[in-house]
């Protein structure tokens, strides 16, 4: 973000990893710091989308298994041998 300071943080990378995001640094002209920092809001950014999507289930009635299942066969979807599938 522009105008506010960067805090420093030590991270520790799986060798492999840290070659990797040296490349891609390299790649994008970015430092690997930028780089990370980047990752991090994109992460932080698919949580909050997340969140809210689940937010928005919270107002949905549940429903048991059990309810679920006994209506089911009481719809004739299930039970029977004409709504057994073949194999």
């Amino acid at each position: 973000m522009p105008g506010t300071k960067s805090k420093r943080a030590t991270i520790y990378f799986d060798p492999a990893l840290h070659k990797a995001l040296r490349l891609k640094a390299a790649d994008t002209e970015q430092s690997i710091s930028d780089v990370v920092d980047d990752a991090v809001r994109m992460l932080l950014a698919e949580d909050t989308e997340d969140l809210a999507a689940l937010n928005a289930l919270v107002s949905e009635p549940t429903v048991s298994f059990e309810t679920f299942v006994q209506d089911l066969k009481a719809k004739g979807s299930i039970g029977g041998a004409a709504s057994t599938p073949s194999r």
